[in-house]
């Protein structure tokens, strides 16, 4: 999805147009059958212009519809750790993302290099991971700019682009890499609330 094209005019509407084409796409692949992005058009009742202001190629798309069929909604995420402290929230929400991406390794893997070599001008993401975090803090006594730059900060300490650079580059397994993203989450948890208390 562009990243121009998102970030203008009407935000809620394009996301959910953006999410009528993932469920058309998702339609074709729950059924085993190929599409083209001309097949979304006709089967979201989408112009062929529009699904291609979203979606540049096929491949992008497929690789994330497929993910976004394993993947809960953020509001799901948060729901079902509402009852915890904000530090047991994030830890929750790292779990979660951690876990997703060990389960689904090989196409988070494929899906990131069709993104990778398509055009960089493009969102590359859906930014779940930045959404739940976003609510977690929605109600958690931190300034906004501090909000903001937490959620930045743990988005890089969960999902598959961590996971990556933990067993590729410094040859970890999948429990060492979780633990060492958990280590690094608890680390800055406890610097921060234990700074503010001062």
């Amino acid at each position: 999805m562009k990243k121009e094209y998102i970030k203008s005019g009407r935000v809620n509407q394009k996301l959910e147009t953006r999410s009528k084409i993932l469920t058309s796409a998702q339609y074709y692949i729950n059924n085993g059958l190929e599409f083209t992005l001309e097949d979304i058009a006709k089967k979201s009742g989408i112009s062929r212009a529009t699904i291609y202001r979203y979606y540049s190629k096929v491949e992008i798309l497929a690789n994330e519809a497929g993910l976004d069929l394993n993947t809960k909604s953020p509001e799901n995420i948060i729901e079902n750790l509402k009852e915890k402290n904000i530090e047991d929230i994030i830890l929750g929400i790292q779990h979660y993302y951690n876990k997703l991406a060990i389960d689904h390794e090989g196409a988070f893997r494929k899906y990131l290099s069709t993104v990778l070599t398509s055009n960089p001008s493009e969102l590359k993401r859906g930014a779940r991971r930045k959404k739940t975090l976003q609510l977690a803090f929605e109600n958690a006594s931190v300034q906004a700019q501090e909000k903001e730059k937490l959620v930045n900060l743990f988005t890089l300490l969960m999902g598959i682009e961590p996971l990556i650079v933990t067993k590729d580059v410094s040859g970890l397994n999948n429990d060492q890499s979780v633990e060492i993203m958990k280590w690094g989450v608890q680390l800055i948890l406890k610097g921060y609330f234990e700074s503010n208390k001062k």
